[in-house]
């Protein structure tokens, strides 16, 4: 093992390199079986379902504080979880909801996030199937954190994967960065700042129902823990391949970028979580946006950059001409996120 510490810390789920290693080397090595891909979000199962694949993810949901602008625990649990699934191709079709209470928490509290999953769960065409209840003592918790799986269902030819990659490719990203992890950073009035700036949590269903209409379309995935940095990282280290992202192209909000220099936080490994990172064929990378940019979810969406041959690694070309190297993410910059 190549694991280096002796207990686990926060940055050991921020969706890093220290994530990682964990996954690898604890759970994949004694649950290691043909289905389980760490890889993924998603996990295809053998299974027909007359009309397609299905689709199986899992999420959990820690984030403090529990609402925050733009949403609330209960909907980013509902959005995550069907995000999972679209990214892979599948329509949303059922759910379950563990949810593990702290005593002490307040009934109206709890009232606003099971409305927040009612509402999401409508939103999305999902239905909540199964459920289970726990509570702990005061204390022990962080006043609610909720489980949800996702079943989904996914066209039987469509084959999605970083396999599929190839030099030349355009990465696209569907709006701007960051929203999420500064609206949540903001809610929790550390450092004594405020800010108007809401969350990007959402179903990203009309986003990937569109573009898994392109031949051409090699990838998707959603910037959850780790961001954009984290999910150009996946891409390189499993295809070998490098990434040229285009500064001037990556859309971040002012708002967003204005506390990120005044903190010190890179809105590239901040976590999104309404946003799809893309891969498409060079040949369909105009279409694709034209495609997203029809869509009010999607009317900020970019071409942010290029997959490469060399070197393996993610560059960002600056907009003064010159190149700066994205680095694995280690330390987690904001934990509880999501």
């Amino acid at each position: 093992m190549s694991l280096q510490d002796t207990h686990v810390s926060l940055a050991h789920g921020n969706g890093g390199r220290y994530m990682r290693e964990l996954i690898k080397e604890i759970f994949a090595r004694h649950l290691a079986n043909p289905l389980l891909d760490t890889d993924t979000d998603a996990a295809i199962l053998p299974w027909n379902a007359g009309d397609g694949d299905l689709v199986f993810t899992t999420d959990s949901f820690t984030v403090q504080p529990i609402e925050f602008p733009g949403g609330n625990i209960g909907s980013l649990s509902v959005h995550g979880t069907t995000n999972d699934l679209a990214v892979a191709g599948a329509i949303p079709k059922y759910l379950s909801l563990g949810v593990l209470l702290e005593e002490g928490l307040e009934f109206a509290v709890l009232e606003r996030v099971v409305a927040g999953i009612a509402e999401a769960a409508r939103e999305c065409g999902v239905v909540v199937a199964a459920g289970d209840t726990k509570v702990v003592r005061r204390g022990e918790g962080g006043g609610i954190y909720l489980n949800t799986s996702g079943i989904g269902v996914k066209a039987p030819g469509l084959v999605l994967g970083i396999e599929r990659i190839r030099a030349g490719d355009a990465l696209l990203v569907s709006g701007p960065i960051g929203d999420h992890g500064i609206a949540v950073m903001l809610a929790r009035e550390q450092f004594g700042l405020r800010g108007d700036l809401h969350s990007d949590a959402a179903s990203v269903l009309p986003i990937t129902r569109e573009l898994v209409k392109l031949p051409g379309l090699r990838f998707m995935r959603d910037p959850t823990r780790g961001g954009l940095a984290t999910v150009a990282h996946e891409i390189v280290g499993r295809s070998g391949l490098g990434i040229a992202l285009q500064e001037t192209r990556v859309p971040v909000r002012d708002s967003v970028r204005s506390v990120c220099e005044m903190l010190g936080y890179d809105p590239y490994f901040l976590a999104c979580e309404g946003r799809v990172v893309a891969v498409v064929a060079p040949q369909e990378a105009d279409r694709a946006l034209a495609m997203l940019r029809a869509l009010p979810s999607g009317c900020e969406a970019e071409i942010i950059g290029q997959l490469r041959e060399q070197p393996a690694r993610v560059v960002l070309e600056t907009g003064i001409g010159g190149e700066r190297v994205i680095e694995e993410l280690e330390d987690d910059p904001l934990p509880r996120i999501c």
